[in-house]
């Protein structure tokens, strides 16, 4: 009995395995799925996510580049890009506009950047190599985490370079980790009728792999909520464990909730908090190899974000400071998405959450959960 629920046999064997500490099968994680109730999920991925890191919640202050919005692929449910061929209303960004951002940042205590856009092919591998060099030289400290998988295939293969001689050439460029993105569900049936003509599944973890073998960390995402199956999801999430098993270089799993405004999946409903919560609370039990899942608040919702605390989530991202467009433009509830470090130190402090800004790799910046809120909202150093 969990929360004063009286259990069927096979999840009352699942919450077994999870107290015992042993790993779930994918059916186990599709009964969590479809069987499993919010509470009985939430529970014990709550439990999993204390026994990991207590109530410590982490949070970076970050800002993101967005180099172009111009791609040549066309997604079903992107909302972001421009098709290169009809670009009337993209954005493409110079070198020098992009170190202007960085140079916006001079003086205040930001460590990572983020690089990530549409593929653009006017804008390749050494283009990138020289805006890394540039930012590295103004301020060598700052991690860049840069570049999914999917815009580093273009990249490698337009330069008829291999994975391994791409990655260790943007690595030594100043190239620190890997985000996430451009995972979106690996299955051959959904990528096929979502992104079918960007890099699949092998492409994208074998980039990983190799970033993870030159010493390099990264993050996985999953898009969900759209027309995948339950199986789908666990197949994503199996894909990853196993690689997680082989290298261990990923650090965090996002879950992604689609968002339907302005793409070609419109007709799609999103999905409700309730899937929400359970998605990040299967990822946790799930994912046993994976330090730390994320919500990224500014796709769910800061309310959603605060709530998912609660269901195996420890780390919210970061300050952000509207520099991404990304969810804004899918019809995220935060339309302009930045918060200060008081207000993130606020909101995690609400959930009964101990605030700890982290750098990109997860080293201990500061411990807030001490500090008085009106020592945080009078410096402007932890705003």
């Amino acid at each position: 009995m969990i929360n004063g629920e009286k259990l069927p046999v096979e999840l009352k064997r699942i919450a077994d395995k999870i107290m015992a500490g042993e790993r779930i099968t994918d059916e186990d994680a599709l009964v969590l799925f479809e069987k499993g109730s919010l509470a009985f999920a939430g529970s014990l991925a709550n439990m999993l996510r204390e026994r990991l890191h207590g109530d410590t919640t982490y949070f970076n202050r970050n800002f993101h580049i967005e180099p172009t919005n111009v791609c040549v692929f066309s997604c079903n449910f992107c909302s972001y890009s421009q098709l290169y061929a009809h670009r009337d209303e993209g954005w493409e960004l110079s070198m020098v506009q992009m170190l202007d951002i960085v140079r916006k940042y001079d003086g205040k205590p930001v460590t990572e950047v983020h690089i990530v856009g549409g593929v653009h092919p006017k804008m390749n591998l050494e283009f990138f190599a020289e805006l890394m060099r540039k930012i590295k030289e103004h301020r060598p400290e700052l991690h860049i985490k840069g570049f999914t998988a999917v815009e580093l295939d273009y990249m490698f293969r337009k330069a008829h370079k291999t994975i391994e001689e791409g990655m260790s050439y943007l690595h030594e460029a100043g190239l620190d980790s890997l985000p996430g993105g451009g995972a979106e569900i690996f299955h051959p049936e959904i990528r096929e009728q979502i992104c079918a003509d960007k890099v699949d599944a092998d492409g994208w973890l074998n980039i990983h792999e190799t970033a993870h073998n030159l010493g390099m960390q990264s993050n996985a995402t999953m898009l969900y909520g759209h027309i995948e199956k339950y199986f789908h999801r666990v197949d994503h999430m199996r894909r990853l464990r196993e690689l997680q098993d082989k290298t261990k270089g990923f650090n965090t799993f996002i879950p992604l909730k689609f968002r339907n405004k302005d793409n070609d999946m419109s007709q799609v409903p999103e999905s409700t908090v309730t899937e929400d919560m359970k998605m990040y609370a299967v990822a946790r039990i799930y994912l046993d190899n994976f330090p730390h899942i994320k919500a990224y608040w500014p796709m769910l919702g800061r309310q959603s974000a605060q709530l998912s605390l609660s269901f195996g989530v420890n780390d919210i991202d970061g300050t952000i400071d509207d520099t991404t467009k990304i969810y804004s433009m899918a019809g995220a509830e935060e339309q302009n998405p930045s918060m200060t470090t008081a207000q993130l130190v606020t909101l995690i402090k609400q959930a009964k959450r101990k605030p700890v800004e982290r750098g990109t790799l997860y080293d201990v910046i500061r411990d807030y959960s001490d500090i008085d809120m009106k020592e945080i909202e009078s410096n402007p150093l932890l705003n």
